[in-house]
């Protein structure tokens, strides 16, 4: 980066972009080899788990349709309902294998675009090889704080959804009932975003500190005090862009036949683009995110125990301990 600590606390949303599109243009081919690598596959996953679920999700509407009008007990309506089953027992299995296969390609991606970018703050010798080095190592790290992530949210969606059944089961049908829904949903996305905000900037903490899993949260949680609002716009611009490439593809590629091959296929490869490059723009924003933290509440990191932790020693990640990244304090 080329900016100094301290200057990292003034920069705001569009200059977090800025900053991002540098760093990745400064050092195109190490990015270029990790997307090639990690984020291609993950992009790839995504859209086909679209196409598949739709052409999937389609067969059993429609053997479902059937069913409603075969005699039940024949033999027809017999063979469409283990057919049927058989369909949604697929259906299922391929969303699991999905998730899993994008859990691991995304917390590799992590892994690999945040230590990227702490060895470049450190000005250290940057290989790809290197960098894969070291991702096996630190995604573990990032694994366990998914978890975390995934037990809070967990709970939150539990206790939220209650909440708004009960009270509209209690406001009932009228005005007043529907302002107190609203006002309900309004709340839930807040925290709903300040929870992914918090998880995603503990990532990084489990990667450049010696926190992960709830420590991390906490951390981050501490860390993200004041920069709120600008990490909470980058987080929904970059989700509401995901959305709008994803219903785009929807319509255009998975439902465009009325387009024709050529053209579906088209919209198909911008699509893909467009959301590769956003990926990897989305990890690149969360590790200045961090920095800018850092920056904000007066935390210097020193590049020299920095650049130490960041190597592999004895075949170990050696996370960087946490009095390494708030050796001084330094006040503008």
């Amino acid at each position: 980066m080329d900016r100094e600590p301290e200057e990292l606390q003034f920069i705001g949303f569009i200059g977090i972009y800025k900053e991002a599109y540098k760093i990745v243009l400064s050092w195109k081919k190490v990015f270029t080899q990790i997307v090639l690598g990690l984020i291609v596959p993950l992009t790839f996953i995504f859209l086909a788990h679209i196409q598949i679920s739709d052409f999937i999700f389609g067969k059993i509407i429609r053997n479902e349709e059937a069913l409603d009008y075969t005699r039940t007990g024949s033999p027809l309506h017999n063979r469409i309902s283990n057919r049927l089953s058989s369909e949604w027992i697929t259906f299922w299995l391929f969303k699991a294998a999905y998730l899993l296969f994008v859990l691991v390609l995304s917390l590799l991606s992590t892994s690999a675009v945040v230590y990227t970018i702490a060895c470049i703050y450190t000005a250290k010798d940057l290989t790809f090889k290197k960098v894969l080095s070291v991702v096996p190592k630190v995604w573990k790290r990032l694994m366990i704080t998914f978890l975390w992530n995934f037990t809070i949210m967990f709970a939150y969606n539990f206790v939220a959804i209650s909440l708004i059944i009960i009270s509209a089961f209690l406001m009932g049908q009228n005005v007043p009932g529907l302002v107190v829904l609203i006002v309900l949903l309004i709340v839930y996305l807040i925290g709903f975003v300040y929870i992914n905000v918090i998880w995603h900037l503990a990532s990084v903490v489990s990667v450049l500190e010696d926190v992960y899993g709830i420590q991390a949260m906490i951390k981050s949680k501490a860390l993200i005090k004041g920069k709120m609002g600008v990490a909470s716009a980058l987080y929904i611009s970059i989700q509401f862009s995901i959305v709008v490439i994803q219903l785009t593809f929807q319509k255009l590629v998975v439902h465009g036949d009325s387009l024709g091959m050529f053209v579906r296929t088209s919209y198909g490869i911008v699509c893909f683009f467009l959301l590769l490059k956003l990926i990897l723009l989305g990890l690149v924003v969360q590790t200045i995110v961090y920095f800018l933290c850092k920056s904000y509440h007066h935390e210097s990191i020193d590049k020299s125990c920095l650049s130490d932790h960041l190597e592999v020693y004895l075949g170990e990640y050696a996370p960087l301990k946490g009095r390494d990244v708030q050796l001084e304090q330094f006040y503008v």
